[in-house]
């Protein structure tokens, strides 16, 4: 289940008020990415727009590193929207390890526990993958290259797992088959741009 469009503008708009960041422009432009790219694969472009706009709102909670995991997932959880709740999940983590996040751990114990039971068993589906390429060619300020995207984070955390790359590489070229055609071409191109 997931919220209408307005409701998570809205979600987001009340997050952006309670922890003002960039990580409010990165959500829309996800959301914007995400839905191109549903609507060219024949997919769902509303859902895809909400769980690329909500992927990071455990942001609203304040500056957390991969505690705004949890916190997206135990709050969209709380909201009923479980497919939210799960882009909020499995949008850091590519290959569906723990030590595929590119942060600082700051959980606590508790927090630990369960994102290791949310994750036990969860085989990505179309829509994780989906929302886990837009996250990487999501800047605040518009689509970004992939690759600089990736250097940028690696710039800023000091380290970027090659197999993180390589499932990222590995996304985009999945989607773009599905589609036809280049992936800047259906999220930059035509008249509809960002």
């Amino acid at each position: 289940m997931v919220p209408s469009r307005e409701e998570a503008e809205r979600l987001l708009c009340e997050g952006e008020a309670l922890h003002p960041g960039p990580w409010g422009n990165h959500s829309r432009v996800a959301a914007r990415c995400a839905e191109r790219i549903a609507r060219a694969c024949g997919e769902s472009a509303d859902t895809a727009y909400v769980c690329g706009l909500l992927h990071d709102i455990g942001r609203r909670f304040g500056t957390r590193h991969l505690g705004h995991v949890v916190d997206g997932y135990r709050y969209m959880l709380s909201l009923g929207y479980d497919e939210v709740a799960r882009a909020c999940l499995t949008h850091s983590f590519t290959t569906m390890h723990l030590s595929d996040y590119v942060g600082k751990n700051d959980l606590t114990p508790q927090e630990q526990e369960i994102l290791e039971e949310a994750m036990q068993g969860l085989e990505l589906t179309d829509m994780d993958r989906l929302i886990q390429l837009c996250d990487c060619l999501a800047g605040a300020d518009g689509v970004m290259d992939m690759e600089a995207r990736m250097a940028d984070v690696e710039r800023r955390y000091g380290y970027y797992p090659e197999e993180k790359r390589e499932v990222n590489r590995r996304n985009r070229a999945y989607f773009e088959k599905r589609m036809g055609r280049d992936v800047y071409e259906v999220v930059c191109g035509g008249e509809d741009t960002l």
